[in-house]
């Protein structure tokens, strides 16, 4: 019986998992294992950060160099004199010349100086032969007049020198040497990379392969920005009309910007004429040609050499004279376009 009992216990114990033998009530016993939950850190948070970088202003362009007005010596002033005004208003760009007037001796009241200023970064300075200027030579003399090709950029076009009987000088245009330079002499001189000058020649007899163009006339009467002792004296300076010693004269001269003047006044010498370029700014001049027939500027309303007028009063001169053949050699101004040669031909 007993074992009986046991027997019945022990499938009692199999069949719920948990048996006494003592003869106690069962006990179930659960075990819940939780599961281990691992959070992984979250991500640092990410502002959102904006870089703004300040660029220093451009520095504003400096105003493109203008001559300053002519101080003068009369007063009161003349409306206008002194002050330079611009005549190429049609050409594209910046001012290319500029023309003023002003008397030039309180002692003499009615003389006036006819002075232009061209800008050497935009124009081209040419010289022509005429069909007797400078002189008679064998070689080809070109147009003798503003060529055709030319004449849709021209500005102007003034008087050159001397004839070669009265002042032997050097002159060389177009790859050409008409006349041998001549050392000492004042020379206005272009080079192939644009610059202009008045110098005085201390070369040979050929020009350099750099230059484009030099034409000569005696010696310089400003040098330094001042005038040269040369210039005080009056028999080197050319035979003027019935041997007076104050004539029309007409020069050339360079700033210290490189820029070229051009002056023409009556009743001058060589003294009062380098005077006047040192009151205009020029750090060298020379004289070009002298006597009443020959000082001429002319410049030019609009492209293809339109509407021209004559600055410098000449009653020996009409405004269309470097359009058709020159009787002497003259000097042109165009504006510096792209694609143009350096010497219209």
């Amino acid at each position: 019986m007993k074992a009986r009992t046991l027997a019945l216990c022990a499938a009692i114990v199999l069949a719920s998992g948990c048996a006494s033998t003592t003869g106690t009530s069962p006990t179930t016993t659960t075990t819940t294992t939780k599961a281990s939950t691992t959070t992984a850190p979250a991500p640092p948070q990410t502002t959102g950060t904006t870089t703004t970088t300040t660029l220093p202003k451009p520095k504003p362009r400096p105003p493109l160099y203008e001559p300053p007005p002519v101080k003068p010596l009369i007063t009161p002033a003349l409306p206008g004199e002194g002050k330079w005004t611009a005549v190429d208003t049609w050409a594209k760009g910046p001012p290319s010349i500029l023309t003023t007037t002003f008397r030039t001796d309180p002692a003499q009241p009615s003389t006036v100086a006819y002075c232009a200023w061209f800008r050497a970064s935009t124009t081209l300075f040419a010289l022509y032969l005429g069909y007797k200027g400078p002189g008679p030579t064998a070689l080809a003399r070109g147009p003798e007049m503003v060529p055709l090709s030319g004449r849709p950029d021209l500005l102007s076009t003034f008087n050159s020198g001397y004839y070669e009987q009265d002042d032997p000088a050097g002159f060389y245009t177009h790859g050409t040497l008409y006349y041998p330079m001549v050392k000492g002499h004042a020379t206005a001189i272009t080079y192939k990379d644009g610059r202009v000058d008045i110098i005085d020649w201390q070369g040979g007899t050929s020009p350099g392969p750099d230059v484009l163009m030099a034409r000569q006339s005696l010696t310089l009467i400003v040098d330094g920005g001042r005038p040269t002792p040369k210039s005080a004296l009056p028999y080197l300076w050319g035979p003027t009309l019935y041997g007076a010693p104050e004539v029309w004269r007409t020069g050339l001269g360079i700033d210290r910007q490189g820029n070229l003047i051009y002056v023409a006044a009556p009743a001058q010498t060589a003294a009062s004429l380098a005077q006047i370029f040192v009151d205009l700014g020029a750090v060298r001049a020379m004289q070009t040609d002298i006597n009443p027939e020959w000082p001429i500027l002319i410049t030019y309303g609009g492209p293809g050499a339109a509407s021209p007028s004559i600055f410098v009063p000449n009653p020996a001169s009409i405004p269309d004279r470097f359009l058709f053949p020159a009787t002497k050699d003259f000097f042109a101004i165009y504006l510096r376009v792209p694609g143009m040669t350096q010497q219209p031909w």
